[in-house]
């Protein structure tokens, strides 16, 4: 018996997704996994990489561009391909349901499944629906939501297709080892270890493609980084600089299987965003300073997510003119203070309210799909 799984383009449309795979895997080990998704990118390494899912499908993908663009005419192409290829490859494992965690890369399979007669769940992240989340949402039979707010962009008539069940967040989240994450970042380096009982430890993301506007932030800056924190910094790939004359940074392209505990041993997190990465931080209780993605490539999903927490103050944002030195600088200091991370966090649990939401999917998708055609252990 198969589940199928789609989205991808970035890790943020794949790991929540991956989240539910393992909880589903823990409540009927009988079923099997396909996942579908870009077959360029990251989706297939990062998939295959979790051990999560049994079969990792690739097809052309399209993008869903909201600006004029030569390649919106190429994409139409690739989308009606990556249509053909997903009808088929539903037709052949006939999946008892298609889950969707979004990103252009979703939408053929889920237009697919609808045909075929395969129902259709898809989930949004973001404070407002993506414009694969409303395509997606007229083949859905139920539309998962992280915010209760994010109802108000939905029309009436699919108000009674709404379950608002949180961000799923992979299951390691809630067992994580701070010591772990300590010693993965400074088994080299036990002098530099002691350190991190003086200063605080600042952990830099980027999302998984990188950012270039916080790498250059954090390059510009990081003398003065290094003599109040320890900084770790995921840059991205091919990102990494040459040398650099500061113990205190730990560079890296990309942390994987040790980013859970690597973030829960950070005091800090300094971060765009994204709905996944914003979830994992709540989850672990971390104050956040965000700089959120801006400008013509993005619809605003970011600056809503990050004001949404900054209103609820678990995190300070950067907006525009005040992505500088200065501001960042005021923000850190701000946060060096441990009486501010400790309200901060106290914060970030109260926005933390819906438990372990990639469990509550699970049991959801197995008590109305998969029924009485697994264990349920």
């Amino acid at each position: 018996m198969f589940c199928a799984f789609t989205g991808g383009g970035t890790a943020g449309h794949i790991y929540p997704g991956l989240a539910v795979v393992d909880e589903l895997k823990a409540l009927c080990p009988e079923l099997s996994f396909l996942w579908i998704g870009s077959s360029q990118g990251m989706d297939k390494h990062i998939v295959e990489e979790s051990g999560s899912v049994d079969l990792f499908k690739g097809i052309a993908s399209g993008k869903l561009r909201r600006y004029f663009s030569f390649k919106n005419f190429i994409d139409v192409f690739k989308i009606f391909f990556g249509f053909i290829a997903s009808f088929f490859i539903l037709l052949k494992y006939k999946p008892l349901f298609l889950f969707s965690k979004g990103g252009f890369v979703s939408v053929p399979p889920c237009f697919a499944a609808k045909l075929l007669g395969i129902p259709v769940y898809t989930h949004e992240c973001d404070f407002s629906p993506g414009l694969a989340t409303k395509l997606n949402a007229r083949f859905a039979k139920k539309i998962f939501l992280s915010y209760e707010e994010t109802r108000t962009f939905f029309p009436k008539e699919k108000q009674n297709t709404l379950l608002v069940f949180g961000n799923p967040v992979r299951p390691i989240f809630y067992k994580t080892d701070a010591k772990f994450g300590f010693d993965f970042l400074f088994k080299e380096n036990q002098e530099l270890y002691e350190t991190i009982k003086t200063k605080p430890l600042l952990l830099v993301l980027g999302g998984s493609l990188g950012a270039r506007q916080i790498n250059k932030l954090v390059e510009e800056n990081l003398e003065w980084l290094c003599e109040h924190c320890i900084v770790v910094h995921q840059r991205g790939k091919n990102t990494l600089l040459t040398e650099t004359p500061y113990k205190e940074y730990l560079p890296y392209e990309f942390i994987y299987s040790e980013m859970p505990h690597v973030l829960a041993a950070a005091d800090i997190v300094l971060s765009r965003a994204g709905a996944n990465s914003l979830s994992e931080a709540l989850v672990l209780q971390k104050p956040m300073i965000l700089i959120p993605l801006m400008g013509s490539g993005t619809r605003g999903d970011q600056v809503e997510n990050a004001q949404n927490l900054e209103k609820n103050k678990a995190a300070q944002v950067l907006l525009a003119e005040d992505v500088h030195a200065d501001s960042l600088k005021k923000s850190l200091l701000f946060f060096l203070d441990k009486k501010n991370r400790t309200n901060y966090a106290e914060n970030t649990k109260k926005m933390n309210s819906i438990e372990k939401p990639a469990q509550k999917i699970a049991e959801y998708l197995a008590r109305e799909e998969v029924k009485g055609q697994c264990s349920m252990a």
